[in-house]
C-alpha cells in the first residue's frame, strides 16, 4: 500500500506523461507535492521505484517511467480500454503484448539522437571529501563521449587530480557502479556522507584514494567506510 504522498506523485506523474509525454522535472515535482526539498522527491520516487510501481530510464533527461498504478487510481473506463486492447492484440498476434513493448511503441524519438541529457547531481571535491551531493538538474551531453549503461554527471571542485587532466569547474562523466578495479578513478561515498573523486587502490587491508596531485596525500579508509558510487567514463570542459 502506497503513503498519500507517493500516491499523489504517481498520479501527478502520469498526468504529466499524459499530457506532454515526458515526466515532471524534480522541482515540478516537490512544488506540486508543496515538499521543503528535492531530497524528499528522491525518496518518493525510491520508494515507488522499489514497490514496482515506476521505473527510471538511463540516459535521459526527466526520465520517469510508469509501469503499474494503483488500483484506485486506474479509472473503470481505462480498465476496460486497457482489456479490450490486450484482448485485440492477443487475438491478432496470439499472444499477448508486453507492457515495455506497447510503452516503446508510443514513446516518441529523441530529437537528436547524438545528444544524451543525464543528471547533474551538484558539485563534487576533486580535494578533501565534502558533504555527499544532493539535487538534480541536467547535462546534455554528446553521446560519443558515453558508453553502454547509466551515467550521471558531477561538477568537479578542487585541484587535486590535475595531474590526471581533472581541473575545478570540469564536468566528470561517471558511470553508475558499485565495483571498481585498482588504479580507477572513481566516485567514493566515505562513511556514507561524504564524496570525493580519486584514484581507488587497495592496500594491506585498507582503502586508498590517491590524488593527482603531489601536494595532496593519499587517504586511508577502512573496506566498509568506503562505497563507490560509479567510475569516470569521460570530462566535459567549458571555456569562457
Amino acid at each position: 500500500m502506497l503513503t498519500r504522498k507517493q500516491h499523489d506523485l504517481i498520479r501527478f506523474i502520469q498526468e504529466r506523461l499524459e499530457a506532454d509525454g515526458v515526466s515532471p522535472s524534480f522541482e515540478e515535482m516537490k512544488e506540486a507535492l508543496d515538499l521543503k526539498s528535492k531530497s524528499g522527491v528522491h525518496r518518493l520516487v525510491s520508494a515507488l521505484e522499489e514497490r514496482g510501481f515506476i521505473r527510471r530510464l538511463p540516459n535521459r533527461a526527466r526520465a520517469l517511467e510508469i509501469l503499474k498504478l494503483p488500483e484506485a487510481s486506474v479509472k473503470p473506463r481505462e480498465k476496460e480500454l486497457a482489456a479490450a486492447s490486450a484482448a485485440r492484440a492477443s487475438a491478432a498476434r496470439g499472444n499477448v503484448v508486453s507492457m515495455d513493448a506497447a510503452r516503446k511503441a508510443t514513446l516518441p524519438e529523441p530529437a537528436n539522437s547524438n545528444v544524451l541529457e543525464i543528471p547533474l547531481h551538484g558539485r563534487i571535491a576533486a580535494g578533501a571529501p565534502i558533504e555527499a551531493f544532493e539535487g538534480t538538474e541536467i547535462l546534455p551531453v554528446p553521446a560519443a563521449l558515453l558508453g553502454a549503461g547509466e551515467h550521471y554527471a558531477l561538477e568537479v571542485s578542487g585541484d587535486s587530480m590535475i595531474e590526471a587532466g581533472i581541473l575545478d569547474g570540469d564536468f566528470a562523466l561517471i558511470k553508475r557502479t558499485e565495483s571498481a578495479r585498482d588504479g580507477e578513478i572513481v566516485v567514493a561515498l566515505v562513511r556514507g556522507e561524504e564524496a570525493t573523486l580519486k584514484y581507488l587502490r587497495r592496500e594491506n587491508g585498507r582503502i586508498r584514494l590517491d590524488p593527482a596531485n603531489a601536494s595532496y596525500a593519499p587517504q586511508y579508509y577502512a573496506p566498509h567506510e568506503v562505497q563507490v558510487q560509479g567510475k569516470l567514463a569521460g570530462l566535459l570542459r567549458r571555456y569562457h
